[in-house]
């Protein structure tokens, strides 16, 4: 019997699979791939040959004021590995430079010193000026109209920079195409009022917002067309493998340096749906399991492969809970999905609610298929969000069996939903 190994929280869950019921693997080639260098000798490589820009250490010269918009706790960006390259580089070309490490929570709650220990080490955090950026309350910037016709309104200490550049990585990601690059800016240190206006109904069902979709992509246009205007100058982003080490790097132009990272993955991590009456998804343990709301990534490339009315199983720790307000209270207030999506798309951009783009894509996933929902998180609070708990995958297993009434059901497992894309 195939023994599959499942990404949860920081440890693993192993489960063993008929091999009557058997379908497949869902992996990407990223798990397997080996690089020639070092995750560290990667960054530094891309940075001494930036794509479509002079070096960091060029750039940086006569400047005063630089910023490195990082990634936030939710993310498993390498931070150790690049940023100091990154702050090397600055000082090589301008010694005294004040830099500041903002950090792109985008509409997510603050980064907490724990997490930026974690994250950056206790030499930067001891070292650097760090901020964290508060959609709400930081002091920002109104500096024009997206292509969409929303306000778009970013950090100030990204308008006051001479300098800024940004550190990411690159995944698929199920409504911008792609993650990194441009969303350092957008939605990273975006106001939630801009953030909001993209992620309107119109946009989140527009058929170019899917995964590993840039072109024509509405959500991807803002996004770009305002790190343009925000003056992001220059990129390093990474590609991670399972263990969450960078196995590939690039560095640049910010539109250029990330469409590399994207095509070197996208030929990569793609993998055919193999349909089958259950599929088994995770977010790729932690930090992207963390709670209910981000695991509906991972729950995408389970609903491109699982059968119209079939069970997907979806294992997230989700030790913070739900993982946004409005995003639980949507759903334990209506009931009915159809009125839910309807209401949704009524909704004129500009009144777009806070989480409502995860709830619209969650519940498009919830009427393709019943979701049962193995983790931590309290029954009572996975069952306002439609789902049925569960406390082990054996369990998970035998309530979609019993849902389906076959004991034979058929079964695909995708270790890491993140890190594929599940096409025909």
């Amino acid at each position: 019997m195939p023994l599959i190994k499942f990404p949860y929280g920081t440890q693993t869950i192993e489960y063993e699979i008929p091999a009557s019921r058997f379908k497949a693997e869902l992996v990407s080639e990223m798990h397997h791939y080996k690089p020639e260098h070092s995750p560290r000798e990667l960054v530094e490589r891309a940075l001494q040959n930036p794509i479509g820009t002079p070096k960091l250490s060029v750039m940086s010269e006569g400047k005063k004021n630089v910023v490195i918009i990082c990634s936030d706790h939710t993310r498993p960006v390498p931070s150790k590995v690049i940023i100091p390259p990154m702050l090397a580089e600055i000082r090589k070309g301008s010694p005294d430079a004040n830099i500041t490490l903002l950090v792109s929570t985008g509409c997510h709650r603050l980064t907490t010193d724990e997490e930026l220990l974690t994250k950056f080490g206790p030499d930067i955090v001891a070292n650097e000026k760090i901020v964290v950026h508060d959609c709400d309350n930081s002091e920002m910037v109104n500096i024009g109209k997206l292509p969409s016709s929303g306000s778009m309104i970013v950090n100030k200490l990204v308008m006051d920079a001479d300098l800024v550049t940004a550190e990411g990585f690159i995944e698929p990601h199920f409504f911008a195409g792609f993650s990194g690059g441009r969303k350092s800016v957008f939605p990273g240190v975006a106001s939630r009022v801009t953030v909001t206006y993209n992620h309107n109904a119109e946009f989140i069902s527009h058929p170019r917002a899917r995964t590993g979709i840039l072109e024509g992509n509405p959500v991807h246009i803002d996004a770009l067309y305002a790190a343009r205007i925000a003056q992001l100058l220059f990129i390093c982003n990474v590609v991670i493998n399972s263990d969450k080490e960078a196995i590939f790097a690039v560095a640049g132009d910010l539109d250029k340096a990330h469409v590399a990272g994207t095509e070197f993955l996208a030929g990569r991590c793609q993998v055919k749906t193999v349909p089958a009456d259950i599929a088994i998804s995770t977010n790729g343990g932690y930090p992207l399991d963390q709670n209910i709301y981000q695991a509906v990534k991972g729950m995408t490339a389970a609903e491109a492969t699982v059968k119209k009315g079939g069970v997907i199983i979806m294992l997230a720790r989700s030790n913070d809970g739900h993982g946004g307000e409005m995003f639980h209270k949507t759903f334990k207030e209506e009931k009915d999905l159809d009125r839910m999506l309807k209401k949704f798309l009524e909704t004129p951009k500009e009144e777009t609610i806070v989480d409502q783009w995860q709830s619209q894509i969650f519940a498009r996933v919830l009427q393709h298929a019943k979701v049962v929902f193995v983790s931590e998180a309290p029954d009572e609070i996975v069952r306002d969000l439609h789902m049925t708990p569960a406390k082990s995958l054996e369990e998970a297993v035998k309530i979609a069996e019993d849902h389906l009434g076959n004991p034979n059901a058929t079964i695909t497992a995708i270790p890491d939903g993140i890190a594929v894309m599940v096409v025909e």
